[in-house]
Order: C-alpha cells, then structure tokens, then sequence
C-alpha cells in the first residue's frame, strides 16, 4: 500500500470500480490512482469496498459478514484519513468482524 487509506462515507453497493472511482475524484477531489486504498461501507456495515490502484490497475475487494458488522469510526466530512497504524490494519479488520473472531460460513 502506497499511502494510508480513506475511509468514505456510505455509498451505493451497485458501483463497481468506475463509479466508485470517480466518487473519489468527484466527492473528496482526491486521485483514485495514486496507490491509496479507498475503503467504501454498506448502510448496514455488514458489507465493505477496497478501491485501490495496484500500479497496473483497480483492484476492488468485496468482503460481506455472515454476521454482525465491521466496527466503523466517526466519519465526518464524509471521509476518515487512516493514520500508517490503522492502514496497515486494514488487512486485519477486513477480515475479522467487530468482535475479532474469525467465522467460518454456517
């Protein structure tokens, strides 16, 4: 990861990585192409988008929970900078659910 990610506020879970690009462009000014990882969340938290240019192209990760919800910071503005601690967690979060075990589906 070149640089920490943003945190963006809810969005529609129909974008797929044109929309979603282009909602980091538009919406916060930022460059969707420049290695950060733009974390998109569902209304619910029970779904989360990565967004990140890898060098060569977009990558978007989907992760949905079988239960409960990501834990999700405060956003205001509607975007949340990641200090390098928590970016380099994003791994981590992605794949745990808010209690910090890991599920296997029923």
């Amino acid at each position: 990861m070149n640089s920490c990610g943003a945190l963006i506020r809810l969005v529609d879970f129909r974008k797929g990585m044109a929309g979603l690009a282009a909602l980091v462009y538009h919406a916060i000014g930022a460059d969707p192409f420049s290695g950060t990882v733009y974390v998109f969340r569902s209304k619910r938290a029970d779904w989360v988008k990565l967004l990140v240019w890898d060098g060569s192209g977009l990558v978007l990760a989907v992760k949905r929970l079988e239960a409960g919800q990501f834990c999700w910071p405060k956003i205001e503005d509607g975007v949340v900078r990641l200090s390098a601690a928590l970016s380099a967690g994003v791994e981590y979060w992605f794949f745990r659910t808010s209690c910090g075990e890991v599920c296997r589906p029923a």
